[in-house]
């Protein structure tokens, strides 16, 4: 009786890892598309601080956060170092607020898709406070 207690545990275990492994998709790359490419955004590598979050209004960081550590913390880590997803610490000297707001919106290269789970309001604030990890 105890080795069936036992293999129902293992099997538990290894469904909730695999559940977690999908939902970030195991992607390691940006795949943002846009290596070498313009894309009409900001191609200035010393914005000024205060123009961080240029396009994305006004962002509220505690709230950012929060939602990012709810949603994105799993596969991006605390630091935005990355892990299963990509390193997100400078994605805002990559991407403009509308590129990383739609990649969010629309998930994308392993990463799912956020619309639906999240309101618009917490994406555009989302996307606001990333396009000032520069």
């Amino acid at each position: 009786m105890m080795g069936k207690s036992k293999w129902l545990m293992v099997a538990a275990t290894g469904l909730t890892i695999a559940l977690s492994i999908s939902a970030c998709g195991g992607n390691k790359n940006d795949n943002s598309n846009n290596t070498g490419t313009n894309n009409g955004s900001n191609t200035s590598t010393n914005t000024p601080s205060t123009n961080n979050n240029a396009g994305a209004g006004t962002v509220d960081t505690a709230a950012a956060e929060t939602v990012f550590k709810s949603n994105c913390v799993s596969c991006h880590a605390a630091d935005l170092s990355g892990g299963m997803g990509p390193n997100l610490q400078k994605v805002g000297g990559r991407l403009s607020v509308d590129e990383i707001s739609t990649r969010i919106h629309q998930g994308g290269g392993g990463m799912p898709a956020f619309q639906g789970q999240l309101t618009d309001d917490e994406i555009t604030n989302l996307a606001g406070w990333l396009k000032t990890k520069q």
